[in-house]
């Protein structure tokens, strides 16, 4: 077995990792739903390790607040599948890191989970830059559900990674 993830992704990560290290960026993750697929990805790039600071998977509501400083407050007004969540999630781990940019991911990829509000395929992405608040992105995105929660998470993946190229 040569790798790990899809051929697209793995391009895409090759992309991050080059574009990161001409611009002196390092990177930091925030990950929920993905569990940790978009690391995966980095790290299956050889030289990843130039521009990958590390990751947190932050799958619960207690390892959000525990390990990226999410309060309990945004957690139970807004979600965990929340542009307040995310933005919360990257923060937290920008400040627990050296890194220069910064990911979070959060969303319902099903089967089960999700509601009318927040049907399985909702995903929630923050970008944030440290000295670069001009650079910060939050937004919502709606998978589609057609290849199940694989489908979701690797779409996710993805845009994540998209995230990260400066």
């Amino acid at each position: 077995m040569e790798r790990v993830l899809p051929p697209e992704i793995i391009t895409l990560a090759e992309q991050v990792v080059a574009a990161n290290a001409a611009a002196a960026r390092r990177i930091v993750l925030a990950e929920s739903c993905t569990g940790g697929l978009v690391a995966a990805a980095l790290t299956e790039v050889a030289g990843s390790s130039a521009v990958f600071d590390r990751s947190f998977v932050t799958y619960s509501n207690e390892a959000k607040m525990e390990a990226l400083g999410v309060s309990l407050d945004i957690l139970e007004t807004f979600g965990a599948v929340s542009v307040a969540c995310v933005w919360a999630m990257a923060r937290g781990a920008l400040a627990r890191s050296s890194a220069d940019v910064a990911v979070a991911i959060s969303g319902i990829a099903g089967p089960g989970g999700g509601s009318e509000l927040k049907p399985v395929g909702t995903v929630v992405f923050a970008r944030a830059v440290r000295g670069h608040g001009d650079q910060d992105v939050a937004e919502t995105r709606a998978f589609p559900d057609t290849d199940g929660r694989a489908g979701i998470r690797q779409a996710a993946t993805i845009c994540a990674l998209e995230l990260l190229l400066p």
